[in-house]
């Protein structure tokens, strides 16, 4: 039986986290004094990541082209990664210690630390900046998969909806907001920086980090108004608490238990590649396609209509999310997608002037987007709907993520763009079979419950 029949799929690995006393807080109804929709609190979520990312984003895009003094851009952005592949195995115990809210509040005093570094890049002043913005990032990133899966889960309770659907559906409306930081950010760093082709003015850009600091300010703000949703992380099966365990026993529990699931080990190839595809459009995209036909001022337009593609992707994506399958066609997609772009670029581009050779880095920008907002979506609502420990599956995701974009930041000063395409499309295609085979084994598994 296809699972394109069956949305009932999407609820069936809840039913089994019920039967084996799963997390309250990721199943549980809203409290009766709560004063706002679980939906209010992921509209709060997206505003305020909005603010955040339209602020940073821009940031990390021009790193490798305003701070390019021995690459301090590129190799604090591989240091921002390797700290938070570090960091990333204790992410999953420290949201468990503040909960999610608590972790998103930590998780934006790294990106502020950041920018504000930028008034100033030095390498003593960007290296610190970066080890932080690692930690920081590695907890903010876990506490955002957490909190949305919560409210995503409790507002399917609440109203009997389809899990998947309701995951999908909230999943899609946060990363279309999140896309849409790439269009915001990069619109104003166009903007700012439109008469600094070669981006070397320290007024203008002084004045770019001082506005995204504004920009961070408001994104805090708007995470103080979410709802406590998970003070209760460590209560398991009702209203009975787990034997208290050391906070290196939980860290450790944290990183390898997730590891023991086939699921993951065959979902972390497409994981990775998430990673490195985002870091080759912050890398190599803008260094080594946008700023040779655009100049610096480019970056901004290119990134603008990247993000674009990606708003639009993201909230169809998550509006035809119904469950495994759908995933698997909608991801499937979005591979072919950027497949497509990185055999044009490999085999067929070439630098050119005109119309035609400006209009070129656009154009890839674009449907690159799509597939990044694919993902995007995806990828957030598999976890939630595959793994019971949310954290735990989170944090690894995102360390597999964070691993390979340190990689292509360390790699990508010295490697050639054919190189660097190569590499790309490789891990592209390991990913995709990779996640072809979870499709077949999790409908397996189901088949056999039948």
């Amino acid at each position: 039986m296809s699972l394109a029949i069956r949305p009932e799929i999407t609820s069936s690995f809840r039913d089994d986290e019920e039967q084996a006393g799963a997390a309250v807080p990721l199943l549980a109804a809203a409290s009766p004094t709560r004063s706002r929709s679980h939906a209010g609190d992921v509209h709060i979520l997206s505003a305020a990541f909005l603010f955040v990312f339209s602020a940073y984003l821009p940031t990390q895009n021009l790193q490798s082209t305003l701070n390019d003094d021995g690459n301090l851009g590129a190799v604090s952005m591989g240091i921002v990664y390797v700290s938070f592949t570090v960091f990333a195995a204790t992410a999953a115990a420290v949201v468990r210690g503040l909960g999610s809210r608590g972790a998103l509040l930590l998780g934006t005093s790294g990106y502020a630390l950041f920018i504000l570094a930028n008034l100033h890049p030095t390498w003593y002043t960007m290296v610190p900046a970066s080890i932080y913005l690692g930690f920081a990032s590695s907890i903010m990133w876990v506490g955002q998969g957490t909190y949305l899966t919560s409210a995503a889960f409790s507002h399917a309770t609440e109203n009997k909806l389809n899990d998947g659907q309701v995951l999908g559906r909230f999943n899609g409306e946060f990363w279309g907001m999140f896309a849409s930081t790439q269009v915001i950010g990069n619109l104003i760093s166009l903007v700012v920086l439109r008469n600094d082709k070669d981006g070397g003015g320290a007024e203008e850009k002084n004045l770019l980090f001082t506005v995204f600091l504004g920009c961070m300010v408001v994104g805090i703000m708007l995470m103080f108004l979410l709802s406590r949703r998970d003070e209760n992380i460590g209560v398991e099966g009702g209203d009975h608490e787990l034997p208290e365990k050391s906070l290196l026993w939980d860290i450790s529990k944290s990183a390898v238990a997730p590891l023991a699931d086939r699921r993951m080990l065959l979902l972390a190839p497409l994981l990775a590649y998430y990673g490195l595809q985002k870091a080759f459009v912050w890398a190599v995209f803008t260094k080594s396609i946008v700023t040779p036909v655009l100049g610096v001022a480019g970056v901004g337009g290119a990134m603008a209509l990247y993000g674009t593609s990606g708003v639009i992707s993201s909230l169809v994506a998550g509006r035809l999310t119904t469950g495994l399958y759908s995933s698997t066609l909608i991801v499937s997609a979005g591979a072919v997608l950027q497949a497509g772009v990185l055999f044009w670029l490999l085999f067929f581009y070439s630098p050119v002037g005109g119309v035609l050779g400006s209009a070129a880095p656009l154009l890839v920008g674009a449907v690159w987007g799509v597939g990044d907002g694919i993902l995007n979506t995806q990828l957030s609502a598999l976890i939630g709907l595959l793994f019971k420990d949310k954290e735990a599956a989170f944090a690894l995701g995102k360390m597999w993520q964070a691993a390979a974009t340190a990689a292509v930041f360390f790699l990508s000063p010295g490697a050639t763009l054919q190189g660097m395409l190569a590499a790309v499309a490789a891990a592209l295609v390991v990913a995709l079979t990779a996640f072809l085979s979870l499709s077949l084994v999790v409908e397996r598994s189901y088949a056999l419950k039948l």
